[in-house]
């Protein structure tokens, strides 16, 4: 496992993930991001060509050191300062109400504590921030969504930890954030496996 996860498995993540439909997600979400941004679940930094001129900072957390090369083009690509750092979204290093907004794409799936990580990013927005995410999660087809679970431990060690059956919704709200916009959809071309969609907005609560 550890070639496949170090190199295999993040190589075949980039190029899945560059695909049409997951830019078009991209862009469409991230086109409101401004200020100072922390984004959880960097990975090879595909969100970075998306990230508006409005953005003034962004402060990047991975555990992996996925793709260094390519991280290092894509970063140096944009106009803005990039900071990595390279530890656990449970375990967040910043001060608290120090972010504007907080960014996660592809990402709840597979943290290994996803509420203490939601919880830590309600810590570090400010009163007035944003949280806004697009993940993939449980079917609400239940069919579908009965298959996600007999198939969930075989993904958790394919998908280097991902989960396909994941609440989105419910996490974001154990975690102390207001949802205050969810849009559930299947995503276009992809099986609903690991396509059924959550996208919206959350701000903290006091």
């Amino acid at each position: 496992m550890g070639l496949y996860s170090s190199y295999v498995f993040p190589h075949l993540m980039d190029w899945l993930m560059r695909g049409k439909e997951f830019q078009r997600l991209r862009d469409d979400l991230l086109t409101v991001v401004r200020g100072d941004v922390l984004e959880i679940g960097f990975g090879s930094g595909l969100n970075l060509a998306h990230y508006p001129p409005t953005v003034h900072h962004l402060t990047a957390v991975d555990p992996a050191r996925f793709l260094p090369d390519i991280v290092a083009r894509r970063t140096a690509a944009v106009a803005f300062p990039v900071e990595i750092h390279h530890h656990a979204a449970e375990t967040l290093s910043f001060a608290d109400q120090r972010f504007d907004w907080v960014v996660s794409t592809w990402t709840l799936c597979s943290i290994a504590d996803p509420v203490q990580a939601l919880t830590e990013v309600r810590r570090v927005l400010k009163p007035d921030g944003r949280f806004v995410f697009l993940e993939h999660g449980r079917c609400q087809d239940e069919r579908v969504a009965a298959w996600q679970d007999r198939l969930n431990p075989i993904q958790n060690v394919l998908g280097c930890g991902c989960h396909l059956n994941r609440r989105i919704d419910r996490l974001v709200e154990h975690g102390g954030l207001r949802l205050m916009q969810l849009d559930r959809f299947p995503m276009a071309d992809v099986p609903q496996l690991v396509g059924a969609m959550y996208r919206g907005w959350a701000e903290p609560i006091p």
